[in-house]
């Protein structure tokens, strides 16, 4: 049994290395940031954009780790499920964080269990058909769909994600009948697209726009409230006839409730400040995407106006994930 002395000798060494541990600099091991969608797609090709100088400002490595299937709540619900220390994150999207948990019985409830550390990129999407269909127009291809009910099809990334809300937005603004086809990201449903296996999809830009320059796909609309910079001959789909349509998407990053705040607070100084790197900033444009840089107030608010804006959609349009 060790004696009185020897414990008190022992204390103070015991003390000073507890309080070099609190005083550790964050992090101080690689941050794994989860992204709930197949590589290839808008959420992978904006996170290893800003992923490279993200890390170089925290002194660490910036880990993207794809997660995909059920709509990101597989990604979700690991991050929910993990250490509150800062060092395993998520890439948010208005699927996970606001369409399911009101579309289906989650064992967990993202907006409660996760904390906002910043806003990341802006997406904005682009309506496409294959350039070897006749439709050169918005109107062309709801004439079509209106001429066969119930069979043209499109595809999307996952229940819930901004290419299926815009998709059946379409359905009930136009007064049309037609069938959505679920893929684990955007990589996979372009690779339908060109091939002809599908009739046109709200695309995320990213894996849309070599194929718009290539001339294999052809772009008819921007589903937002602008028109985008990296197509700007190309109308909104409120000006191409369906007036109120915007469904812009602003991704994020998310860690698990009752991450220490100074963690949250270095996340998001240094991810506002990797945004503004030319580098990064370029990156993300060849991708159709743009820097949101902000804080977790900023995040926490855009999730709440998603929330106001799609719920009633998902609602109404009786969407599930099983």
């Amino acid at each position: 049994m060790p004696t009185r002395r020897a414990i008190g000798l022992a204390l103070p060494a015991l003390t000073a290395a507890r309080a070099a541990k609190a005083q550790a600099p964050f992090p101080d091991r690689p941050v794994r940031v989860l992204v709930g969608f197949a590589a290839g797609g808008a959420t992978d090709g904006a996170m290893r954009a800003v992923a490279p100088r993200w890390g170089e400002l925290l002194g660490q490595t910036v880990v993207v780790d794809n997660r995909g299937g059920a709509g990101g709540n597989i990604a979700t619900e690991a991050v929910i499920r993990a250490p509150a220390d800062g060092l395993t994150l998520l890439l948010g999207t208005i699927g996970p964080m606001v369409v399911n948990p009101v579309a289906g019985s989650l064992a967990f409830d993202p907006m409660a269990d996760l904390m906002p550390v910043a806003p990341l990129v802006f997406q904005l999407g682009v309506l496409v058909v294959p350039a070897a269909k006749p439709w050169r127009s918005l109107g062309d291809l709801i004439a079509e769909a209106k001429r066969q009910p119930g069979v043209l099809n499109w595809g999307y990334s996952g229940i819930g994600t901004s290419g299926h809300l815009a998709a059946l937005l379409m359905d009930r603004l136009a007064g049309i009948q037609t069938v959505g086809v679920a893929y684990r990201g955007g990589g996979p449903l372009m690779t339908d697209l060109v091939a002809e296996r599908l009739d046109y999809a709200f695309s995320t830009a990213p894996p849309a726009m070599p194929q718009i320059e290539s001339g294999r796909l052809r772009a008819l609309a921007v589903p937002a409230t602008r028109r985008a910079a990296f197509l700007p001959d190309t109308p909104t789909v409120e000006e191409a006839g369906l007036p109120g349509f915007d469904v812009g998407n602003v991704y994020g990053i998310l860690a698990p409730r009752g991450t220490p705040p100074a963690a949250i607070a270095r996340l998001a100084s240094t991810l506002r400040e990797a945004l503004g790197h030319a580098g990064t900033v370029a990156a993300l444009r060849r991708q159709g995407l743009e820097p949101a840089p902000g804080g977790p107030e900023d995040y926490a608010a855009t999730l709440r106006a998603d929330q106001a804006r799609f719920v009633p959609l998902v609602r109404d349009a009786g969407i599930r994930v099983e």
